[in-house]
């Protein structure tokens, strides 16, 4: 009887355990609530970003919010405060004291997100060149980081340079079959082709 007990409560427990990049591949296949659940409310920063992102996806401003709360929480010297402060203004649309936080994030550590986030503001800011940068460095660091090649690419398409747009494009496609964008990048591919 105690067999049976314990491999009820501890199979559910496993799925939480989840790393880092197994969440981050559940959020490439566009399955935002399994990286959410699979992330926990515990889990390793990068974990808990993906799960911001996820709730983001799903429409759940409340709850990517709160999720980036956690990453803010942390210690002021943390790369992941100044990572979860920026996502957060980023939602609230305080564009300014995001640039902020993500430049803080960047200078305190070089990790993809750092420059991932410092991306997804400047892309907020219409500038296309400076998240084009900020996108390719975060690529760089995580090659494997699919999104970092997604955003990578429409930031080069929008600073008009299809032929880093199509590098970006191609590794993302590569590395996320299954992404819930990948018809879009397909057509973008197909436009700039053809002209």
């Amino acid at each position: 009887m105690k067999r049976i007990f314990f491999a009820i409560f501890f199979v559910p427990t496993l799925a939480f355990a989840q790393d880092a990049a197994e969440v981050r591949k559940m959020f490439e296949a566009g399955q935002y609530q399994l990286a959410i659940e699979s992330a926990g409310s515990g889990g390793s920063p990068e974990a808990l970003y993906t799960a911001a992102q996820s709730h983001q996806k799903l429409g759940a401003t409340d709850e990517a919010r709160a999720t980036y709360g956690q990453l803010a929480a942390r210690p002021d010297g943390d790369v992941w405060h100044s990572i979860g402060l920026s996502g957060q203004q980023l939602l609230d649309d305080e564009a300014d004291a995001a640039l902020e936080s993500a430049r803080q994030a960047v200078a305190v550590a070089d990790i993809p997100e750092a420059h991932y986030q410092l991306g997804l503001v400047l892309a907020k800011r219409q500038d296309w060149r400076g998240a084009a940068e900020a996108f390719d460095r975060a690529a760089a660091l995580s090659p494997g980081t699919a999104y970092a090649h997604y955003y990578g690419g429409l930031m080069h398409y929008r600073a008009n340079r299809p032929d880093r747009m199509a590098i970006h494009f191609e590794q993302f496609l590569k590395l996320a079959p299954d992404a819930p964008e990948r018809p879009e990048v397909t057509q973008i591919m197909r436009t700039v082709r053809g002209r």
